[in-house]
């Protein structure tokens, strides 16, 4: 089954490679899609894929790799689309 996760992470997200080890670990599990930082300081990202995979990510995001301290997750699941082939870093753009 197919699944599609847009996540906005909050706290102490940023400096602490929280896109690098999100994207390898997506690029492990097989998920599409991307992660950037965004200008408040959260940490955004958009997964698709086996919904056991992407849920994997989702979890991740819960405490984010070592240095972070996650104080908020935002998750909204929504309907796959399939429009992403790979994983990658974003950049915010206005």
């Amino acid at each position: 089954m197919k699944a599609r996760a847009h996540v906005f992470v909050s706290g102490r997200v940023q400096g602490v490679f929280f896109r690098g080890e999100t994207a390898a670990l997506a690029r492990r599990l097989g998920v599409d899609g991307w992660v950037r930082n965004l200008p408040d300081g959260r940490v955004e990202a958009l997964f698709e894929g086996e919904k056991e995979n992407v849920e994997k990510a989702v979890k991740f995001c819960r405490r984010g790799p070592l240095g972070a301290y996650v104080q908020d997750l935002d998750v909204t699941w929504e309907d796959w689309k399939g429009e992403f082939r790979g994983f990658g870093i974003a950049r915010w753009r206005l």
